[in-house]
């Protein structure tokens, strides 16, 4: 086919594949166990499964509503107010997403504009920033401290200002597994009071935490709730991450915005699947028992590794763990995630990628949703080294 020839314009010229399809390519390639992208090792549960397909061949096949079926909205409507207190109405403060990414894609489009300024803290997942790029508006990068990636909100502070529009906010955080605490909430709450900034809560793994400790959801803080959109994810909670959906929370003026925008990306998502999730949400129990299903599989997995060359600390939250290698190698860390699946059959993540400045600190990111089987496996070939 003959090529175009007029000059192409890219709007995001920095960007590349993803690390994480990179990553899972290589994997692919030379036969390794993948331990770099986050998604879970195992089936989902079987009811689920069944509930999706009764629902297809009740005819639930066409178009949902565009924020999402109203049985659905309000299931979630109920447990947000079971687990944290805060009440959502299902009508104006709902919207079922296709997925997380959509979600936060979304309401940085609908509520961010050109030359505003957002605020994201770093190590970051890799779909904001582009996010940002996209609305026109300036990125104003924060980095947690290295040693347990923990915000200095004094320094936080020097970086708001009359122009920050929105403040990204991820906890339990992906790539390092730390998880706010509630006085780093309360800081939050403190530093946006009497402001006209946006908090977007990027809250995927909320059920995923460990050592007894709580989520600290946004809208458990009405001071903070009334100008917070908060993302979840079915595919975290449910080993679906397939199926690609999610939902957004959010006061009733800011949803408005969000679905503005929103009726235009997507308009809606998977109706059999909405209304599967609208009748397993009734089973409690299968994310009440998650954080306790994840923390055993989080210490298996560390376990493998005492007495290695490598270093950790336990991860809070999410289901990755990172692992230190500077006794073992002084590369950077892209070419030491390389070799490792080249040579040794482990695929991770590099954790600089997760840096605007890709800043190495010989730290990769390994996923533990896994089978044990396959965690044994991998930590064999790893402790070798």
């Amino acid at each position: 086919m003959p090529s175009y020839k007029s000059s192409i314009y890219s709007k995001l010229p920095a960007v590349n594949t993803s690390i994480f399809s990179v990553m899972s390519a290589l994997s692919a390639e030379h036969g390794a166990i993948n331990l770099s992208q986050g998604f879970p090792g195992f089936d989902c549960d079987d009811q689920l499964k069944e509930l999706v397909n009764k629902a297809m061949q009740a005819g639930n096949n066409q178009y949902a509503p565009m924020p999402g079926l109203m049985v659905l909205r309000e299931a979630i409507a109920e447990k947000t107010a079971n687990l944290y207190g805060a009440e959502y109405d299902p009508e104006t403060e709902v919207t079922i997403t296709a997925g997380a990414t959509q979600a936060i894609y979304t309401a940085i489009s609908a509520l961010v504009k050109e030359g505003e300024e957002v605020i994201v803290i770093e190590p970051a997942y890799d779909c904001y920033l582009p996010a940002i790029e996209l609305a026109g508006a300036k990125p104003v990068f924060f980095q947690l401290q290295q040693d347990d990636f923990s915000i200095n909100w004094t320094e936080f502070l020097k970086i708001v200002n009359p122009r920050t529009r929105m403040i990204i906010i991820n906890s339990p955080h992906n790539p390092s597994g730390a998880v706010l605490s509630e006085n780093d909430i309360r800081q939050l709450e403190k530093l946006t009071k009497n402001t006209e900034i946006i908090i977007l809560s990027d809250e995927v793994y909320e059920h995923i935490i460990f050592d007894g400790q709580s989520h600290f959801s946004m809208c458990r803080f009405p001071a903070l709730a009334e100008r917070s959109l908060i993302v979840s994810s079915f595919g975290k909670t449910y080993h679906t991450t397939g199926w690609k959906m999610g939902y957004c929370l959010g006061p009733a003026n800011l949803m408005k915005e969000f679905r503005k925008v929103h009726q235009f990306v997507v308009f809606s998502v998977n109706t059999p699947v909405q209304v599967a999730y609208a009748e397993f949400l009734k089973k409690k129990e299968a994310y009440e028992q998650l954080a306790a299903f994840y923390q055993q599989k989080r210490d298996f997995f560390n376990r493998l590794f005492e007495g290695s060359r490598f270093t950790l600390k336990p991860a809070a939250g999410t289901y990755f763990q990172l692992l230190g290698y500077s006794k073992i190698s002084e590369e950077d860390d892209v070419n030491f995630a390389r070799r490792l699946t080249i040579e040794h059959g482990v695929a991770s993540i590099p954790v600089s990628v997760f840096y605007h400045k890709k800043r190495d600190s010989r730290l990769l990111r390994f996923c533990f949703a896994k089978n044990e089987d396959e965690l044994e496996r991998a930590a064999e070939k790893l402790i070798k080294l």
